[in-house]
């Protein structure tokens, strides 16, 4: 059958119609290898937002292998033809895209998933990864000079994951920039206790080993997450307020320190709930380990791991960063003192309602010890760089610069600042310009130089 003329020109019209429509719908193309943090640029990855992880790890401290499947349930932020996630040197055996098993290559510590289908811009997909091996802790100057991330103990392993070692032991987008709800199941040996975020659900016995389920609900960093495990005695109950509280110590520090962990931790908890805002999660706590090659404690959420019993004013630290980098988190890495400066705050506000110490007097103790030829005075604390982003100064300086914004704008418009940041930014991220914003917009007073001077400018400021 032959066509008419005019079909004819129909027919060209409807095709070259067709070919424009295919032509104009938007291309899949890969997501970023990393978020754009300056310090890391690969942490991270672009073009998808994590919303859910899944871990699943079984560990042998026999062998220190870890064997392990996580699932990830994430959104799509623009059409994706294949995206990446970290993972540092563990092997990979398989990975499916929504049930399906997909392609993968790696390269360093970047694993490139292509799915069978292109992913549609704000579409949810689940990836299972499963993988195995013996993580390996990072070291390096940027924490302390020490070890960190997972770390074999006598009895099991320690970990605490600051800055870019989550993906040591799970794969993930493994920066503060993209938080997410956890369910972490861990499996040992029995007689062991897994320890990790949130709450416990469940534990039971499987064959010779014993799964613990733990669930956090709310909104968490990667390095935030930690599955420590070992010999613990392990005390629950609530706070006087009525937080939750669980607290596991190795038996081996039992005694020493003279610190009760847990009636410090419940204290500190419920003062902090006053000052900063309420507490933003569904438990409170700490994990105390007998790990002296680490020689740090960490704000792990819902439950500080401290790598022996620390001091009470250790304690008050790491429980203020439930709030100061736990609950509201950095965007990138460089506003660290948003952490640390105001955890090391914290102490001198613990110091103060104890009766010790005024803020005001640690301020100036701090202030005096130091010359103004001392290398401390030459970092720069808004934007430290990533080898000395847990500096002294990042700490002292960083709180200093609180106490004398305190003394500039008055406590009154000080403590109704403190929880307006942790409420506006909770289970979020923020930046050191928000908080410059927010403090100018509570006290009517332009603070712009006082910033300037603290925190962007090298040298000893004058008082």
């Amino acid at each position: 059958m032959a066509l008419s003329r005019s079909a004819r020109l129909g027919a060209v019209a409807t095709a070259t119609l067709s070919f424009c429509l295919i032509a104009a719908a938007p291309a899949p193309h890969p997501g970023s290898d990393g978020v754009g943090d300056t310090y890391f640029p690969q942490l991270g990855n672009g073009g998808f937002d994590v919303s859910h992880y899944g871990l699943d790890v079984a560990y042998n401290p026999d062998t220190d292998r870890l064997d392990g499947r996580t699932t990830i349930t994430a959104r799509a932020t623009q059409n994706l033809s294949s995206f990446d996630l970290d993972l540092q040197k563990l092997e990979v055996t398989r990975i499916d895209v929504n049930g399906r098993r997909a392609q993968f290559t790696r390269e360093g510590d970047e694993i490139r998933i292509s799915p069978r289908d292109s992913l549609g811009k704000n579409k949810n997909f689940t990836v299972t990864v499963t993988y195995g091996g013996v993580p390996e802790p990072l070291s390096g100057p940027i924490v302390f000079g020490s070890d960190y991330g997972w770390m074999k103990t006598t009895d099991g392993v320690f970990v605490a994951c600051e800055p870019n070692a989550a993906s040591t032991w799970f794969p993930s987008s493994d920066h503060p920039g993209d938080k997410a709800a956890f369910d972490i199941r861990i499996k040992a040996p029995k007689g062991l206790t897994g320890v990790s975020n949130g709450r416990l659900v469940d534990t039971y016995d499987k064959g010779g080993q014993t799964v613990a389920h733990w669930r956090e609900k709310k909104p968490m960093a990667t390095y935030l997450a930690t599955a420590t495990i070992g010999k613990f005695d392990v005390k629950q109950g609530k706070t006087p307020a009525g937080t939750p509280i669980y607290v596991a110590i190795d038996p081996v520090l039992e005694n020493s320190n003279n610190v009760d962990v847990y009636g410090v931790t419940a204290d500190v908890t419920d003062y902090w709930s006053k000052i900063f805002g309420p507490y933003p999660f569904e438990e409170t706590g700490a994990i105390v380990d007998d790990m002296p090659q680490a020689g740090f404690s960490l704000e792990t959420q819902t439950k500080p791991v401290y790598s022996a019993i620390r001091s009470e004013s250790t304690i008050a630290h790491e429980l203020a960063h439930q709030w100061f980098g736990d609950s509201v988190s950095v965007d990138k890495w460089k506003d660290i003192w948003l952490n640390e400066g105001f955890a090391t705050y914290s102490q001198w506000l613990w110091t103060e309602h104890k009766g010790t110490q005024s803020a005001h007097d640690s301020f100036l103790a701090g202030y005096n010890a130091r010359p103004g030829d001392s290398a401390f005075w030459q970092t720069v604390v808004g934007d430290p760089q990533r080898d000395t982003m847990f500096a002294s100064a990042v700490y002292q300086r960083g709180a200093m610069t609180l106490q004398v914004l305190r003394e500039r704008i008055g406590d009154k418009a000080f403590f109704k600042l403190l929880p307006a940041w942790t409420a506006q930014n909770r289970y979020g991220n923020a930046n050191t310009d928000d908080f410059i914003r927010l403090a100018e917009k509570i006290s009517g007073k332009q603070l712009d130089s006082l910033f300037q001077t603290w925190l962007f400018t090298k040298g000893k400021p004058a008082l």
